[in-house]
């Protein structure tokens, strides 16, 4: 005898590319928070990373991360020797780190502003 307790499998449909979709939601609408969480938290995580003051310790990471790109560049593209590769790069990671405090110093400021003024001067 036939089961009939198996749970009804739902239909997929092919298209000529090949591809199989699923049928799409047919019930209720979803509510807010069942839309797309994903998309909205990204968003929040965004706006939260650039309301933060910049800080020296982020200047320098960033700074060593842009030193490390840069000797790598000058060695094996310019094929200058390791010794006056690597006391250019140090000089370059003292000129990156103010340079980089700064501009963040300069874009957070900016920032504040256009959130006091209410959003003037934007996109």
């Amino acid at each position: 005898m036939a089961q009939t307790k198996k749970k009804r499998r739902s239909k997929h449909r092919g298209t000529a590319a090949g591809t199989v979709e699923s049928r799409g939601r047919t019930g209720r609408k979803p509510s807010g928070d069942e839309r797309r969480p994903d998309r909205a938290g990204a968003a929040r995580g965004r706006q939260d990373r650039f309301s933060k003051p910049p800080s020296w310790r982020s200047a320098a990471n960033r700074a060593l991360i842009a030193t490390a790109i840069f000797l790598v560049a000058v060695v094996a593209l310019f094929r200058q020797p390791i010794g006056a590769a690597v006391s250019l790069a140090a000089f370059m990671f003292l000129i990156y780190i103010p340079l980089g405090y700064y501009t963040d110093s300069f874009l957070y400021n900016r920032r504040q502003r256009q959130l006091q003024g209410g959003g003037k001067g934007g996109r």
